[in-house]
């Protein structure tokens, strides 16, 4: 009787299955940052052992999230034919297998080659995550699930770089990124053992046309910019940090400036209350409200003394994650009802934020080289007003239902 009822309303907090499915998620959220950005504690110690420019070092971050947003536009829409669980489990099971042949690499173009691949094979998680939880999770609950979804890959993201950095101080680039790679091969047998089969998800044709369909609805275009703009200057603001904490006048190890990434708790939390303050007071009330919150973080992070650059970084990761967390979620529930498919919405989405990540987060080796944390924060400070005049600009977008 409970399935039952689960299958027509989806799955409540509370009910066993949810707490696997969050659990399940929240470990493949956690495998998929901690891998993704695994690298980028390690951008000076690259620089060292590749003879690679500080820039040339940041596309071993860019290589794997380009890579990534490529194979979204593939992976949504063949999920809604070979259907959601599979494809996760499978795409965190192969990315670590990538990850633990990146540290292998005997040269600066096969790690670039493994990173591209690595990206490659962990879209199927981001690509369905949350059209899955709109599926599988009631109506009431979508934006704390995406909440929590969202809230392990930024406790992924502090993971990777805390890990990555402190393994490096004892071991080296090649063992951080082996020591990574484990962590993904455990996530990956949580998600196999406990993730919930899908109950809700009906195959359809595929329909490669409604790729087009997703980029005629205003509001759908607006929150696509806002994944791209959001990511790129948070990524930018942490490439640029890296080497800024590891010079002088702080000269930190890479395992002591790795510690800087603990902010990223506040990065769930962020990600969490933003969620449930979205359900109770709407998506787009919430969402700008993020967009200051990153804002005064950047220009928090002007300043010399170390604790208010760290307290920036902490201002600044609350901020993004709550932005992101809401719109993540609010791709779907808009996609839905607009009548246009979840998935190749969803994957838009996340092709647009992991292109963002890509193209802007590399440009802080450029920014760096050219006016150090100045150019980054001044490149950062332009993504982010950017990404609040588009949340603005949602406001005037006629609502639809679950707006």
């Amino acid at each position: 009787m409970h399935q039952s009822v689960a299958r027509q309303t989806g799955y409540l907090p509370g009910d066993p299955e949810y707490r696997k499915l969050s659990v399940a998620l929240f470990a493949a959220g956690l495998a998929t940052f901690a891998l993704l950005y695994s690298t980028q504690p390690l951008l000076p110690q690259l620089v060292d052992a590749f003879h690679v420019s500080p820039s040339q070092s940041a596309f071993s971050v860019s290589f794997a999230t380009f890579g990534l947003g490529l194979a979204l536009l593939i992976a949504g829409p063949a999920s809604e034919v070979l259907g959601r669980t599979n494809l996760m489990r499978w795409s965190v099971a192969a990315t670590s297998v990538f990850a633990l042949l990146s540290a292998f690499a005997p040269t600066w173009h096969l790690l670039l080659a493994l990173r591209g691949l690595q990206g490659i094979a962990m879209a199927g998680l981001p690509a369905v995550a949350m059209a899955y939880l709109r599926e599988e999770v009631h109506q009431d609950s979508h934006a704390r699930a995406s909440g929590l979804y969202i809230a392990g890959t930024a406790v992924g993201g502090m993971a990777g770089r805390l890990i990555a950095g402190g393994l490096s101080d004892v071991g080296g680039w090649r063992f951080a990124t082996g020591g990574i790679a484990v962590v993904g091969v455990l996530c990956a047998a949580v998600v196999w053992l406990l993730l919930p089969a899908s109950r809700n998800f009906h195959p359809s044709a595929a329909r490669p046309h409604d790729l087009f369909r997703v980029l005629r609805d205003p509001a759908l275009l607006a929150l696509y910019g806002i994944g791209a703009t959001a990511v790129g200057a948070f990524v930018a603001v942490y490439n640029g940090a890296v080497f800024r904490l590891s010079g002088s006048p702080y000269e930190l190890s890479a395992g002591a400036a790795g510690l800087v990434f603990c902010v990223y708790l506040l990065g769930s939390a962020g990600s969490a209350t933003a969620g449930t303050l979205a359900d109770r007071y709407g998506r787009r009330a919430v969402v700008p409200i993020g967009c200051l919150i990153t804002l005064a973080g950047v220009a928090i992070t002007l300043a010399a003394p170390l604790p208010l650059i760290v307290l920036g970084l902490a201002v600044m990761t609350a901020g993004f994650f709550a932005v992101h967390g809401v719109a993540s979620g609010w791709v779907p529930a808009r996609a839905h009802a607009s009548g246009v498919g979840t998935g190749q919405a969803s994957s838009m989405y996340l092709f647009s934020f992991y292109l963002g990540s890509s193209v802007f987060g590399g440009l802080a080796g450029t920014a760096w080289s050219r006016a150090e944390w100045a150019g980054v924060a001044a490149e950062a400070g332009a993504l982010f007003l950017v990404t609040l005049v588009l949340a603005l600009l949602l406001k005037n977008v006629p609502s639809r239902v679950q707006n």
